[in-house]
């Protein structure tokens, strides 16, 4: 359902206003601007001829189709970090709710449940054409954004777009505001700790961690500040620059993770540039780069988790909030143990030393 054709011409006009007296500014920061969201932005743009096509809803059919479009550039981001992969689309196994893109260079996990809009949007910036599709949730925020490279097949692109060009093009998208799920909370009476930690130590697979935190009815931040500190310890917030730092050194592979509640993305290899620039921490690679937020970084955790594989080190990045914005690891497959340059990366900067299993 879109906005009312007035609402979307006056976001509209304040849209141009902001844009051309302030031409620097990103799309998310002009809708911050506008007290808007990004995709009701992109959305009163379109039909006007202004590079903004709606397409359709059928969200899995386009990512089915992407890897016929060979090479793009694939965003994901949320409040606090942008992660941006380049790579093609292998290895996509899909359902109508959601599924997994698995391939060495675009690793994604889907929710197609939390996506609402789709456009292809066309313009330009630092001089270059910009060509790109993006999704947005119910409440417009983008879950996922897919941007032509030099190498992307452009038939293939334009084929895809083709086939999914909403017939409505009227401006404008109704949004729901979403009500920010409360992390910093109070331990209920109710929780019984020693099983909470019990079930820690018992753990056999890292996604079983969800599971516990279900049955003990506690979020993540919570979770961690009961944790037995062999599993969770809290470290220094310049340990996400020294670890980046270290892993650059090193060469060692390592596995980045970012998500908002439509999509997560993944990077698994070395990062090799890392660059401060302002409030930005920043990895610079050819095919990947990292944006973070670094004066928003409120708690860093050295996390460890037991597995079939044995312990499996995070470091974990948390934002004033309490809400979980970004995770590391050590490149590692299942069946196979964690590499043990990048646990001993972690022990590094972890005062003092994180203790044995």
């Amino acid at each position: 359902m879109n906005a009312s054709s007035s609402a979307a011409d006056t976001l509209f006009a304040r849209w141009q206003a902001l844009r051309a007296a302030e031409p620097g500014l990103r799309a998310r920061d002009l809708a911050e601007c506008l007290n808007a969201s990004e995709g009701e932005i992109v959305a009163a743009r379109a039909g006007r001829d202004l590079g903004v096509t709606r397409l359709d809803s059928r969200f899995r059919a386009m990512i089915e189709a992407m890897p016929a479009i060979g090479r793009v550039m694939c965003l994901t981001r949320n409040d606090q970090v942008v992660h941006e992969r380049k790579g093609a689309f292998l290895g996509v196994d899909l359902s109508d709710q959601g599924g997994v893109v698995l391939g060495p260079d675009i690793d994604l996990r889907i929710f197609f449940t939390e996506w609402k809009a789709g456009f292809l949007v066309e313009e330009e910036a630092h001089g270059r054409a910009l060509r790109s599709l993006q999704f947005f949730d119910k409440a417009g925020v983008a879950v996922h954004k897919i941007y032509v490279q030099p190498e992307t097949d452009i038939a293939a692109f334009d084929a895809l777009v083709k086939a999914h060009r909403a017939e409505d093009q009227t401006p404008g998208l109704a949004v729901e505001l979403r009500a920010p799920k409360p992390q910093m909370l109070p331990v209920a009476d109710s929780v019984d700790v020693a099983s909470f930690r019990q079930g820690w130590a018992e753990m056999t697979d890292t996604h079983q961690f969800f599971g516990l935190l279900k049955t003990h009815g506690l979020t993540r931040y919570q979770a961690l500040h009961l944790a037995e500190e062999r599993f969770a310890r809290r470290i220094g917030k310049d340990a996400l620059e020294r670890v980046l730092n270290g892993a650059a050194q090193s060469g060692q592979p390592i596995m980045v993770f970012v998500g908002n509640p439509g999509c997560i993305q993944i990077h698994t290899g070395p990062v090799k540039q890392i660059k401060v620039m302002g409030d930005w921490l920043n990895v610079l690679d050819p095919d990947f780069n990292l944006h973070i937020r670094a004066d928003r970084i409120a708690e860093i955790w050295a996390v460890r988790k037991p597995t079939e594989d044995g312990i499996v080190t995070a470091l974990e990045i948390l934002d004033q909030d309490g809400n979980h914005f970004l995770q590391l690891f050590g490149e590692r497959k299942p069946g196979k143990p964690e590499r043990e340059d990048w646990r001993a990366l972690v022990q590094a900067v972890s005062e003092p030393e994180l203790s044995a299993a």
